[in-house]
């Protein structure tokens, strides 16, 4: 039995002046997936994410969440339907400690909770995240490693049927990598369906089921990893054609 579909994005197109971001993208997201979207640097990735997020509104086209047509819903009607993300520059609140970060994620969610509550549920997901010993640590005093997992904490704490992941294993050590790429894997494997921008090819290879590249705002394959990794129109575009 295949795996019923959560997202579906049809005709999608963004276009700022006569730039043209994103040109009639399409793909599908199966629930339980991790795909990942990749392509070269201004390869219209990130608008992509932000046209799912509620962040930018589309010229054309549609973004469907379980059967559910989200695309002109403003941003927190979009969270509440489902998504949540992270972000390149890590948005956190550099002023609370840990438990105060996640229980202002916990205040926003379908169902929101407050106080003793709240309390109780940040704990509990910062040990799933792997910070209850930086509970009462101010945002700021954490590492880089540390900061990006609180911020993933805080999208878990709006209860997300998608998490969207921009560049979020980026600009770690190779030990902090395997750290992220072992906790994204345990999301997967609670259930979470995951959409991941990402140019680290290894985390790619070792979470990915499906990879979606772009390039100049298109769709140029999909397909599983080594598939899409190995086509010459991919390898053509991060490379140049003397590679391809």
């Amino acid at each position: 039995m295949s795996a019923k579909t959560l997202l579906s994005i049809s005709g999608l197109h963004k276009a700022f002046g006569g730039l043209i971001a994103v040109n009639q993208m399409r793909f599908d997201v199966h629930e339980g997936e991790i795909v990942g979207l990749l392509g070269p640097n201004g390869s219209g990735k990130t608008t992509v994410m932000n046209l799912i997020s509620g962040a930018l509104s589309p010229n054309e086209g549609k973004v469907v969440l379980a059967g559910r047509d989200i695309t002109s819903l403003p941003v927190h009607a979009i969270s509440h339907a489902g998504i949540a993300r992270t972000f390149q520059l890590v948005r956190i609140l550099h002023d609370l400690d840990c438990i105060e970060n996640i229980e202002a994620g916990l205040a926003f969610r379908p169902g929101p909770l407050w106080g003793d509550a709240a309390k109780s549920a940040a704990i509990t997901l910062l040990d799933r995240i792997g910070l209850a010993d930086h509970a009462h640590t101010s945002a700021g005093d954490l590492t880089y490693i540390d900061q990006k997992r609180l911020e993933l904490g805080r999208a878990l704490a709006l209860q997300p049927k998608l998490l969207l992941l921009d560049e979020w294993l980026a600009g770690l050590n190779p030990s902090e990598l395997q750290e992220g790429i072992s906790l994204v894997r345990k999301l997967k494997s609670e259930g979470l369906t995951i959409i991941m921008v990402e140019h680290v090819m290894d985390a790619i290879r070792s979470l990915c089921d499906r990879c979606v590249v772009m390039n100049a705002g298109t769709k140029i394959a999909d397909g599983p990893p080594e598939t899409v990794l190995s086509d010459p129109e991919v390898i053509r575009a991060y490379l140049g054609d003397s590679h391809a």
